[in-house]
Order: structure tokens, then C-alpha cells, then sequence
């Protein structure tokens, strides 16, 4: 057979296993002439265990049947069983068993191939570049797919950032509720409207801190808030006013909207306040000069 004038398959670890040293050494000059890989050999199904435990990094096993103490099957058993091993591939070298049931039984046990010997020097390197390839393929799709995860994970930080950094500079007043309206989450604005620590705002009942225009009691409302949130998912533009932490109000124009679970049932709500103060006495103060104006006009 000629030889092959570019090894391949370099950083793979092929573990043989064969109670003959001779095999071994045949085996061992064969996939060296053709390969560039790291061969490690065991003379029983005890030392292959062993060696299988102890170097996590096994990516090919060749494993003889016929073997004193320990037989191939068995090992091959034993090597499926354990967590740091049962995924290593295994093909079965063997001039002994040759019936259909051993065969059978071989793949039975785990086994990837099952080869007779004597088997041709070709086929035997052809088989176990197969495998490497294999191996070679599923690294590089896990490497791509580990790549895409990390740029995913990378893109939702980032717009995690952001989204929490839009919250964080918002003018408006950020406040989220559990669906028995308790404060759960506020923003900065929320805070500074309502002269708050964050502390000291979360856990509060909504009641606590907001009163519809004309209604001194905001808890009484809440289930109406609930009932109204469950038919529209959301309540737009109310004026209404906050209730400062020193008691005084402040006039705000209100929305709420529920987010549900998949089961329709409303997990939180979110409410967000713009401050009405100069915004109302802009108003006031532009009526009244309109006001006076269409007096002076009619001469009442």
C-alpha cells in the first residue's frame, strides 16, 4: 500500500487494545505510516479501562474480543456504563468471532464497527479516518454553534444594557407591579417624583402612592385596574396624581399595561407617570389670560 505523503488527524488520541504485543506493534506501525495522531496501547480489558478513566481525552478505541480475564464484550460494557466513557466510539478487531450472533452482540454493546481479521490494511485505515472525520465534523458544528450562543448571549447583554440604561435615564417614572399591585421595580424618575428612596419604595401597594383626580383612596380602585387591564392590556393617558412621600401631590398623566403569561393571567404591570406640574400650570395660567382677554373683548 503506498504510503500517504500527508498525515492527518493531528491532536486525536486512538486508544488499541490487544492481549498480543505483536498486534499491537503491527497496528501501531500501520496507523503511524498514515497518521499523525497520538496512539496510547493496552494489553487487557483492565489496563484499557484504566487508561479510558484516566485521560478524559480518548476520541477512537480499537478493541480486540479474545482476550483472557476480561473480554472485549465485557470491557466494551463496562466502557458504555461509565459517564466518562460511554461516548467514546468503539470498533471491534477480531479474528475469532466471526459469526452474525457475535456481531450482533458486539453492536449490542455499544460497538460503532465490528472487523474480521484478516482485513485489509486499506480498509481498516479508511474505517478509522471515518470516524476521526466524524469527530472532526461534530467539534467544528459544536464550535460554530458555541460561537453563535456566545454572540447570542453577547447581543442580549447588550441589549439588556441598553433597555436597562433607557430605564435608568428615562424622564418619565417607571413603576412595576406583581399582579396584586405591590411595587416591585421603580426608576430613578419614579424615586425623584415621589421624593422615595428605592428601598423604601419597593413593597409598597400602589395605593400608598397614587390616587385617581377626584379619589382619595387609590387601593378601593385596584381591582377595577385588574378587571380593566384583563379586557384591553392596557389603560392609556389617565390624569391622576402621585402621593409624595411628604404627603404633597403631584399631577401626573398615567398608563398601565399588563403583561400575561401564556395562560392569560396577568404577571405584572407596568406603569409609567409623566410629572403634570408645569405642564397644568401652563395651562391654568393660559386660561385665565384667555379668559380675561375675551372679557376685555366684550367689555364684561
Amino acid at each position: 500500500m503506498p504510503s500517504n505523503p500527508m498525515k492527518r488527524y493531528s491532536g486525536f488520541k486512538l486508544l488499541i487494545v490487544d492481549d498480543h504485543e505483536h498486534n499491537l506493534l503491527t497496528l501501531r506501525s500501520l496507523l503511524e505510516k498514515h497518521m499523525d495522531i497520538n496512539i496510547r496501547e493496552a494489553t487487557s480489558g483492565r489496563q484499557a479501562l484504566e487508561i479510558a478513566a484516566a485521560e478524559p481525552d480518548i476520541d477512537l478505541i480499537v478493541l480486540d474480543i479474545q482476550m483472557p480475564g476480561m473480554d472485549g464484550f465485557q470491557t466494551a460494557e463496562i466502557l458504555k456504563i461509565k459517564k466518562k466513557t460511554r461516548d467514546i466510539p468503539i470498533i471491534f478487531l477480531t479474528a475469532a468471532f466471526k459469526s452474525e450472533e457475535f456481531q450482533r452482540k458486539g453492536y449490542d454493546v455499544g460497538a460503532v464497527d465490528y472487523l474480521l481479521k484478516p482485513i485489509d490494511d486499506n480498509q481498516l485505515i479508511n474505517k478509522i479516518s471515518t470516524y476521526f472525520r466524524l469527530i472532526e465534523k461534530e467539534r467544528s458544528l459544536n464550535r460554530i454553534l458555541e460561537e453563535r450562543v456566545a454572540e447570542r448571549t453577547a447581543q442580549l447583554r447588550e441589549a439588556k444594557q441598553h433597555l436597562e440604561n433607557i430605564i435608568q435615564n428615562m424622564g418619565e417614572a417607571l413603576l412595576i407591579l406583581n399582579p396584586r399591585g405591590k411595587i416591585i421595580q421603580v426608576n430613578p424618575a419614579a424615586c425623584q417624583m415621589l421624593t422615595y428612596d428605592e428601598k423604601n419604595l419597593l413593597g409598597l401597594s400602589i395605593g400608598d402612592v397614587f390616587e385617581e383626580e377626584g379619589d382619595e383612596q387609590a387601593g378601593a380602585f385596584f381591582g377595577t385596574w385588574l378587571e380593566a387591564l384583563i379586557r384591553t392590556g392596557a389603560l392609556k393617558k389617565i390624569e391622576a396624581r402621585f402621593v409624595a412621600s411628604d404627603g404633597h401631590r403631584v399631577p401626573i398623566l398615567f398608563s398601565r399595561t399588563s403583561i400575561s403569561n401564556p395562560d392569560g393571567e396577568i404577571t405584572h404591570i407596568i406603569c409609567i407617570a409623566k410629572d403634570m406640574t408645569g405642564y397644568v400650570r401652563e395651562t391654568d395660567e393660559t386660561n385665565l389670560a384667555e379668559g380675561d382677554e375675551a372679557k376685555r373683548s366684550t367689555g364684561v
